[in-house]
Order: C-alpha cells, then structure tokens, then sequence
C-alpha cells in the first residue's frame, strides 16, 4: 500500500511538472511568434491550432465510438454468458442432489430433443409426384 501511495504521488508530481513544461513551451512558442508575425497574428495562429486540435480529437472520438461500442457490447455479452453458465451450473449441482431434481433436469432436455427431431423431419421437401 505503501509503495502504491508513492507511485501514485510520484506520477502525480510528474504529470504537474510536465504539464508546466508544456505550458511554457507553448508560451516561448507564442513569445517568439509574437515577435516575428506581430502579438495578434501570433494569437489568432494560436487560437486557430488549438481549435483544430480540438475538432481533431472530436472527430477521432467521433469515429472509434462504433468500435467501443462494439468492446462494450462484446464485453457485457460475455459477462452475462459467465452468469448465466455459473447460475445454471449452481442450480443444476442443487438439482442433482435429489431424485425430483434430476427429473426436472431431464424434462427440459427431453423436450428440447423432441423438439429438434420435429425440426429435422418437417424441414425436409416433400417427395415429388411422379406423372
């Protein structure tokens, strides 16, 4: 925990400090763009970068939203496949302990079988007539 603590206000202090940096990057760029185009040529080409820097990442998170959604979609179906597989396992363990249980297991199976002969004999074409 300790340890933990330490690198979380370490990464902290890093963040702040390479924030500043960057702050005065930009304003060294603007000191020197201010003394070569003029103070408003340099503040409109900076406030012109900023927003399309802007709409860039817009428009990025515009175009990968379908693909999160997809990730999110992915991810919470297979969640409710893990709960719905370890719900059905836990009932079923309970409901082979007895005899009745066993039977209520079976039912469903049995139904199910039935229902898949059903299928296979009523899908196949009728013989044709022969004239």
């Amino acid at each position: 925990m300790r340890r933990a603590k330490l690198a979380v206000i370490s990464y902290g202090l890093i963040a702040v400090f390479l924030l500043c940096g960057i702050g005065f990057l930009i304003g060294a760029g603007y000191i020197y763009a201010a003394d070569r185009y003029g103070s408003l040529h340099a503040a409109l080409g900076f406030a012109g970068g900023f927003v399309l820097l802007a709409l860039l990442v817009w428009v990025i998170f515009k175009l990968s939203a379908p693909r999160r959604e997809k990730r999110r979609a992915a991810l919470r179906k297979s969640e409710i496949s893990a709960v719905a597989a370890a719900s059905g396992i836990a009932i079923a363990s309970n409901l082979l302990r007895s005899r009745a249980g066993i039977g209520m297991l079976a039912t469903p199976l049995i139904g199910y079988l039935a229902y898949q002969i059903i299928k296979e004999n009523s899908s196949k074409s009728p013989p044709r007539d022969e004239e």
